[in-house]
C-alpha cells in the first residue's frame, strides 16, 4: 500500500466509525465503484476522500473536482492529501485550480498546501502565482500568513525563474524570510530562460 494512502486511511478509521463502507473503500479495485461514491448522494466526506485519493493515483481524472474541493478543505491534512493525489492525477487542469486557489485572498489562509503543490507541479501557472501571492503578503503589513510567504520564496527557489528576482529582493528584507529569500536568489537562473 502506498505510505501516503496507508496515512490516510490510519487517519480516516475514526471518522467512519466502524463503517463495512470503509474496509470495502480500502479494498475495491474497481475504478466504477470508487467513481459512484463521488456522484452518489449523502456520501461522507470521508468515504469520497478515499475514493477520490485512490482514484486520483490511479490516474482517473473523474477525481479532479473532487481532489480540488479537498486541496481548499479547512483540515490541512485533507489539503495534503489531496495535494499527493493531484500531483499524481495527472490532469492538466491542476495547476490553473491550484494558482486560483493560492491566489484567493479571500482564502490566503489556506494557500500554504496550494502553493507547494505549485512548485511541486513546475507548471507554466506556478511561478506567476507565486509571484503575486508572495508580493501581496510583502505588501500586507504585519501579515499573519507568514508560513504562506516563506512557502512562495523557498518554491520559487526551487523553480529558479529568474522573473521572481525582484520580489525575492523586496522578501529577503522581512526577518522571517530573509533566509529563505537569500537562499532563493542564489538559485535564479541567469540564463534568462522561464522555469521549466
Amino acid at each position: 500500500m502506498d505510505e501516503e494512502l496507508r496515512s490516510l486511511t490510519d487517519r480516516l478509521r475514526d471518522e467512519a466509525d466502524g463503517s463495512p463502507a470503509y474496509e470495502r473503500l480500502i479494498a475495491v479495485r474497481n475504478r466504477e465503484e470508487l467513481a459512484a461514491v463521488l456522484t452518489r448522494p449523502g456520501q461522507p466526506l470521508w468515504a469520497r476522500e478515499i475514493a477520490a485519493f485512490r482514484l486520483g493515483l490511479a490516474g482517473d481524472r473523474r477525481a479532479f473536482e473532487a481532489l480540488v474541493l479537498l486541496l481548499n478543505h479547512r483540515d490541512p491534512e485533507r489539503c495534503v492529501s489531496a495535494a499527493y493525489a493531484l500531483a499524481r492525477l495527472g490532469d492538466p487542469r491542476t495547476a490553473r485550480a491550484a494558482a486560483a486557489l493560492a491566489t484567493n485572498e479571500l482564502r490566503v489562509a489556506y494557500a500554504l498546501t496550494p502553493v507547494r503543490l505549485l512548485t511541486e507541479l513546475r507548471a507554466a501557472e506556478s511561478v506567476p502565482a507565486l509571484i503575486t501571492v508572495l508580493g501581496r503578503r510583502l505588501a500586507a503589513p504585519g501579515d499573519p500568513h507568514w508560513r504562506v510567504a516563506l512557502a512562495c520564496a523557498e518554491g520559487l527557489g526551487t523553480l529558479g525563474d529568474p522573473r521572481a528576482r525582484p520580489v525575492l529582493e523586496a522578501a529577503r528584507r522581512h526577518p522571517r524570510l530573509t533566509a529563505a529569500a537569500a537562499k532563493a536568489l542564489t538559485l535564479l537562473r541567469t540564463d534568462g530562460a522561464p522555469a521549466p
